[in-house]
């Protein structure tokens, strides 16, 4: 178990269609990436990006945390491969199971990769949006090489997460404001980022790639230590 030091006190946004003073623990869905959570970024344009829709403003939610008591997962750190996120997404999110390869790969991954997030105060790890979800479905359905979508998750910037687990770091969350996310420019900026993400992906499937398929990690028993699965996905 790897423990990782941030620095000592950090500034965090939650983006949201609310104003949130008093996140509560054992709040949000079940279903998020990596299951009951508070969901945050240091990011205050990638917060406000994902409070808004087509329709309504949002709110970017302003916090500073103590960080340094906390025990915390860097999914991006070399510490951890791209299959690690990804055995802990298909834990947690509901995946479509288009063929008999993507049912195995479910088992395989969780059995073989999965990290115990309930041991951690704080997740470190990408936001698995409506692209980055789509890449990792279509590796779960043999359809992308691990290498693509380690190359995937790269792309656009779609961005990185925070997400705070444990009552001791709720109880280290201070509310420190909020400001107006307008759709008209945040919805754009979302769209856009999120387009170009997805030019890029396509651009990558037409290049000619040889690497390992899912249904090859099975078959080959691939662990977690194997040097040819792709190491640190945030750079």
């Amino acid at each position: 178990m790897e423990v990782m030091r941030m620095e000592k006190k950090i500034t965090i946004y939650h983006g949201s269609e609310k104003i949130i003073e008093n996140p509560i623990f054992g709040g949000g869905k079940r279903n998020n990436d990596f299951g009951f959570g508070f969901y945050c970024t240091e990011s205050e344009e990638l917060a406000k990006e994902w409070a808004v829709s087509s329709l309504r403003d949002g709110f970017s939610n302003r916090y500073t945390l103590n960080t340094e008591y906390l025990n915390i997962l860097n999914l991006n750190s070399p510490a951890y491969t791209i299959l690690n996120w990804i055995a802990i997404l298909v834990e947690h999110r509901l995946f479509s199971i288009k063929n008999p390869v993507a049912g195995r790969a479910k088992r395989y991954l969780i059995e073989n990769f999965s990290v115990n997030i309930n041991a951690f105060d704080l997740i470190i790890g990408y936001r698995a949006d409506d692209s980055y979800f789509d890449y990792a479905e279509s590796f779960l359905n043999n359809g992308i090489t691990v290498e693509q979508l380690a190359q995937a998750m790269r792309l656009g910037k779609l961005g990185e997460q925070i997400v705070i687990k444990s009552p001791f770091a709720f109880s280290n969350l201070k509310y420190e404001g909020f400001t107006v996310a307008e759709k008209e420019q945040y919805y754009v900026s979302r769209k856009s980022r999120n387009d170009e993400a997805n030019r890029l992906y396509f651009e990558m499937l037409e290049q000619e790639s040889d690497g390992l398929y899912m249904q090859d990690i099975i078959r080959g028993g691939i662990k977690n230590d194997d040097l040819r699965i792709p190491r640190n996905v945030f750079k």
